[in-house]
């Protein structure tokens, strides 16, 4: 067995590869999924949504922030959460994490199955989406500055491929189409509209989910106390400029109903522009590919290292903290997780549980675990000011307490929603999470493979 001690990471990356990390993770969110806020809420209904997470995302990610450069560990809201509350709180943060990460590469990958099942039609999207997890589990292990440069490229590309599309659609833009019966496909607001925009959480998040997925690279990035900063801050607004960009201008380009249930809104908002023999569309089409690998590649690199140190903290068996001796990285950790997401590929267990899609219910089960790490992290920021005053913090959360407090209640807000419309995929979570915190807690043996120091 590895002793511990070796179990140490590369440290390659600058602020521009975690630029491209923080970028890469989300931006699949950009290209699919939003839309069916539209369903939910309306254009105007789903706008009010947005602006709300944003919101909690940008407050979260300033504050998320002082805790990744005070604790720069691969675990990241594990190493902060068991540092605030012990092990205890850091098992519930460090399996939602897991959820989280885990169930969001196989929805990822089922959509880009879906995507070349429309070019290639005899091609299976779940034989495409093993393809993809072989292809990306491989490169990952390659080595975190190859993947980390790969990530880089495809997510400049996809940026790019969103700023072509806002720019190609921009002369049909109309706010009068955008606003057109917009509150739940009323025209009007009325109380039912709040419904429709408390519904449609899961979409707006799902423009954001997974940035925090930088900290887990932390232990491999240079200077993390100035570059990690730089990236996170960088990312969210990066993130931010392009959801509002992409769904204001889709909206606006056409008859936006016609958006709501597709897999494929930014294809068909431009179709309905130039048409259907447009050089630009075949551009977005196959360029979009780029968006949905940038997240897929770079989940990929979160979840290893969320298992890797789980590992190597105890929580998890001691194989999965081993490092490949020639391109340290972990290796087992890197293949565990893509064992996982294919066993969720090939099951349609969630379809018959949650009686919808089993790439909705993967997405569902994704939130969850987002939702409660979040809760965690800001618990842990007030824990660790209170307990550990001293702690060397290079940078400190803006608007302390305010900032952090309502990333933290709107969390909370978030997650109460997600139970009320997603029950019975929140008991499955449940169920996982009791039994992987249960579990870990009597496998682990304090002081077995304490956490590395934050230096």
């Amino acid at each position: 067995m590895q002793d511990h001690q070796d179990a140490t990471l590369a440290k390659n990356l600058n602020a521009f590869h975690l630029w491209g990390i923080a970028v890469g993770l989300v931006i699949s969110g950009e290209y699919f999924g939003w839309s069916y806020g539209w369903a939910t809420a309306g254009t105007l209904g789903f706008l009010v949504t947005t602006v709300v997470v944003a919101a909690m995302y940008v407050a979260f990610i300033f504050s998320f922030t002082e805790l990744t450069t005070a604790i720069p560990q691969a675990g990241g809201p594990f190493a902060y959460s068991h540092r605030a509350f012990g092990p205890v709180g850091g098992a519930i943060a460090g399996f939602a994490t897991l959820i989280e990460f885990v169930f969001a590469p196989p929805a990822i990958a089922l959509a880009i199955g879906a995507y070349l099942n429309v070019q290639f039609p005899g091609l299976d999207p779940k034989h495409a989406a093993l393809g993809a997890y072989v292809v990306f589990v491989l490169l990952n292990i390659a080595g975190v500055r190859i993947a980390a440069t790969f990530e880089l490229f495809v997510t400049l590309l996809a940026v790019g491929e969103l700023l072509v599309f806002m720019g190609v659609v921009s002369p049909a833009f109309s706010w009068t189409n955008f606003a057109a019966n917009g509150w739940s496909g009323a025209a009007h607001f009325s109380i039912a509209s709040i419904g429709g925009i408390f519904a449609a959480i899961p979409f707006a998040i799902w423009f954001f989910l997974a940035i925090e997925g930088v900290a887990m690279a932390a232990e491999e990035a240079r200077e993390p106390r100035r570059t990690i900063p730089i990236a996170y801050i960088a990312g969210i607004l990066t993130l931010t400029a392009l959801a509002f960009g992409v769904m204001i201008f889709a909206g606006g380009s056409g008859n936006w109903k016609a958006l709501s249930n597709l897999n494929d809104p930014l294809p068909q908002a431009m179709k309905s522009v130039v048409g259907t023999s447009s050089g630009w569309l075949h551009m977005l089409v196959w360029l979009g590919l780029f968006g949905l690998i940038a997240s897929f590649h770079g989940i990929i690199m979160g979840y290893a290292r969320q298992i890797f140190a789980l590992s190597r903290a105890g929580y998890l068996p001691a194989i999965f903290a081993r490092v490949h001796p020639r391109f340290r990285t972990p290796h087992v950790a890197t293949v565990a997780g893509g064992v996982v997401g294919v066993a969720a590929i090939y099951s349609d267990s969630l379809v018959g549980i949650a009686g919808q899609s089993l790439t909705a219910s993967i997405v569902t089960m994704s939130v969850f675990g987002a939702l409660v790490m979040y809760m965690m992290s800001m618990a842990s920021l007030f824990r660790l000011r209170s307990a550990e005053p001293g702690l060397d913090r290079p940078y400190r959360a803006p608007l302390y307490p305010f900032a952090p407090g309502f990333a933290l209640a709107m969390a909370v807000v978030a997650l109460a929603a997600m139970i009320y419309y997603n029950g019975a995929i929140f008991l499955v979570f449940l169920a996982l999470m009791l039994v992987a915190v249960v579990t870990a807690l009597l496998l682990n043996r304090p002081g077995r493979r304490p956490l590395p120091s934050s230096g």
